[in-house]
């Protein structure tokens, strides 16, 4: 098995503060947890803004914040941003603006879902000007599977010639209202990725553990951090370093050796 390349994912649309005080929010918060992630073996940092009034955003200016952050500290990971429906308004050029940033990856949706409390809309029309747009830029799109028809939306993308091959996968399991996180919905995913793809699995609340083990021990690819998880025992509040720490040390016990971001380029076809 190639080696395994961590993704973490520190702050999402959903976390704050009065949920778990260990939610970073400020982009000075955000980098100082993507740093120690990176010492504990994370390879790729999936970045979610807030605004000033701190709820989730698009706006280039704050992703900028943490992407000068980043290079001021010199941290050598991959750097990849959520296009996601949940960052205000949900129109191309809005979902959009950060793709001409200095960025390896960026988020994908190749279809839309349910949220627990709102639609992940994901039109035609937005799909292939966020495709558009990354090729434009250089920007690898990881597509953000929540069912078998964004699989297979990709594929038909791909073979129309607007997604670029090879394709990486995010099977994003457990969402309320989306593919529910069992073992055999995740065999199935996987047997239905377009052959050459890579893959990784972000599994929300009580599949996150079970799940990503099952990942890890199937070649695949992981995502932690606190926009899938906040507390895995009752009433005790996770970190993003508590998180990255049992999945290495699942990897560990698995045999698993960590793939470092150069690493995990070679691995995605970044370079």
């Amino acid at each position: 098995m190639e080696k395994l390349i961590i993704t973490i994912a520190p702050l999402g649309n959903v976390p704050t503060k009065e949920l778990n005080p260990n939610t970073p929010i400020t982009a000075v918060e955000i980098t100082d947890n993507l740093e120690r992630c990176r010492e504990m073996g994370a390879a790729i940092a999936h970045i979610h803004v807030r605004d000033d009034e701190g709820k989730p955003t698009s706006d280039r200016e704050k992703f900028k914040e943490v992407l000068d952050e980043i290079e001021k500290r010199k941290l050598d990971m991959i750097t990849q941003l959520s296009t996601g429906a949940r960052g205000g308004a949900n129109t191309p050029e809005w979902r959009s603006q950060m793709l001409d940033l200095n960025i390896e990856m960026a988020s994908l949706a190749t279809g839309s879902s349910n949220f627990p409390t709102s639609v992940n809309a994901n039109s035609p029309e937005l799909i292939e000007h966020l495709i558009n747009k990354m090729n434009a830029n250089g920007v690898k799109p990881e597509i953000e599977a929540f069912d078998l028809a964004m699989i297979d939306n990709a594929s038909y993308l791909a073979k129309k010639g607007v997604l670029k091959s090879p394709l990486h996968f995010n099977l994003v399991m457990n969402v309320p209202g989306s593919a529910k996180g069992t073992p055999r919905n995740l065999l199935h995913m996987v047997e239905s990725l377009p052959v050459g793809s890579t893959w990784s699995v972000t599994a929300i609340g009580k599949a996150h553990i079970p799940l990503l083990t099952m990942a890890i021990a199937m070649g695949g690819n992981i995502r932690t951090g606190l926009e899938d998880i906040l507390e895995i025992d009752k009433g005790v509040k996770e970190s993003n370093y508590t998180l990255m720490e049992r999945v290495v040390n699942i990897a560990k016990a698995v045999g698993r050796p960590i793939a470092t971001p150069d690493e995990a380029r070679e691995i995605l076809s970044l370079k």
